[in-house]
């Protein structure tokens, strides 16, 4: 990985103002932290920003407003200011696929930075499409989303052109937590239970299949139903099954409780999950001590990343209300992939906007490359992140502690 200033990524663009277009719009209302320029560029976020997950929706939505303030602060595009729109999909489809509606009706609109859940992604992605509206999720996992549904044959085939993300597969992340499973923690009897929805039941499975490839055993498969808090019954079949282990595809308000239950039935192994639980929430809904389960999330631990060091200092000298938590520094770097492609795609139009911005939007996003928050920033053929680090982390003392990071290997 390499490690320089967030903020010396590309080559500066030719100076001069910009002029209007058909996308953008004037701004007659500067702030101190405004570029200074005529055209207003908005990069719109979609995220649940009330609810269980709002801690990961807020921190979501702050990173993605630093990244515009850092931008106009330092005249990232000479010309352009750049501003937020920010959407509550509540992690419901539905209001997701509303909110992309709204998000294409507005022609400022550039960019897209979300959502979070893979389910709610499903229902936005072909309306970003129709309109040729680039999209980067900061935590999106699903395969499916940029591969197609026949991944798993090995028939990959990118569904929208409009989709990106910065946060790895979980063809990556399951597989990686099962490697860790067998051969670090040696576990060889798992229980499996996932929450029946888009990221949780397709990360149990990846999970299982390469847990089982490596000699262990799933000793029994089990499903929840979200927001429900009564999960007794499933902690009686792991106690029954003589699991050494269990696996939990799901969030984190689920997931704390489906291990403070197991606990209570007597069983004292470990829970481990995928970055839904990844967070301090997960270990405040367990009434019983968690020390020892496991999670595993995107990339290394932002706090120990010295690309990191100005995204954690301007972060906070913004004074958030709420943390940027476990996906604000892909956050921040998908709202500056967004950033760096209209730069590109200004500096190739003599200093304008084209009539076509949106379009040629997502052409540049495709070849985007910078040294982020998170790593260098680049995307594959399936606008998948070039970035394969991701960490296992484990509960200590009540707090989630860093166990292992590593690049992903075959």
């Amino acid at each position: 990985m390499r490690h320089r200033s967030l903020l010396i990524l590309t080559t500066a663009i030719t100076a001069g103002a910009l002029t209007l277009s058909a996308c953008g719009s004037r701004d007659k209302d500067k702030n101190d932290e405004s570029g200074g320029g005529n055209i207003t560029v908005v990069i719109g976020v979609d995220a649940p920003l009330t609810g269980s997950l709002s801690a990961l929706g807020q921190g979501i939505k702050n990173s993605v407003d630093l990244a515009a303030r850092t931008a106009n602060k330092n005249n990232e595009v000479p010309g352009v200011t750049f501003k937020i729109a920010s959407y509550d999909d509540k992690a419901v489809p539905a209001s997701g696929q509303q909110n992309a509606t709204k998000l294409v009706g507005d022609e400022d609109v550039l960019g897209v930075v979300g959502p979070l859940n893979s389910g709610v992604s499903q229902s936005m992605q072909g309306v970003f499409a129709k309109a040729d509206l680039a999209q980067v999720s900061p935590a999106n996992t699903n395969p499916a989303l940029s591969q197609g549904d026949g991944w798993a044959k090995g028939e990959k085939n990118r569904p929208f052109d409009t989709y990106f993300r910065t946060a790895t597969t979980d063809i990556i992340q399951g597989r990686f937590a099962a490697q860790y499973y067998y051969k670090d923690a040696k576990k060889r009897k798992v229980f499996v239970v996932d929450d029946k929805q888009t990221y949780g039941a397709g990360l149990a499975s990846i999970f299982a299949e390469e847990f089982e490839r490596l000699g262990g055993k799933v000793v029994g498969t089990d499903h929840l139903t979200v927001k429900e808090t009564d999960f007794s019954g499933i902690a009686d079949k792991v106690k029954s099954s003589g699991a050494d282990s269990v696996y939990f595809g799901g969030q984190y308000p689920e997931g704390g409780l489906l291990s403070d239950q197991i606990k209570k039935a007597g069983a004292d192994i470990p829970t481990m999950g995928g970055d839904g639980i990844y967070d301090p929430a997960f270990i405040k809904a367990s009434g019983e001590k968690n020390d020892g389960d496991l999670a595993t999330s995107v990339g290394y631990p932002v706090e120990e990343l010295e690309s990191a060091r100005n995204f954690i200092k301007n972060y906070q000298a913004q004074g958030y209300q709420d943390p940027y938590a476990a996906y604000g520094g892909y956050s921040y770097d998908a709202a500056w992939a967004i950033i760096q492609a209209v730069k590109a795609v200004v500096q190739e139009n003599d200093g304008k906007l084209p009539d076509d911005a949106r379009a040629k939007v997502v052409k540049a996003l495709g070849e985007v490359s910078f040294d982020g928050v998170t790593g260098t920033v680049s995307f594959d053929e399936y606008g998948d992140t070039t970035n394969k680090q991701l960490t296992v982390y484990k509960v200590k003392n009540g707090k989630w502690t860093t166990e292992k990071s590593a690049t992903f290997k075959e």
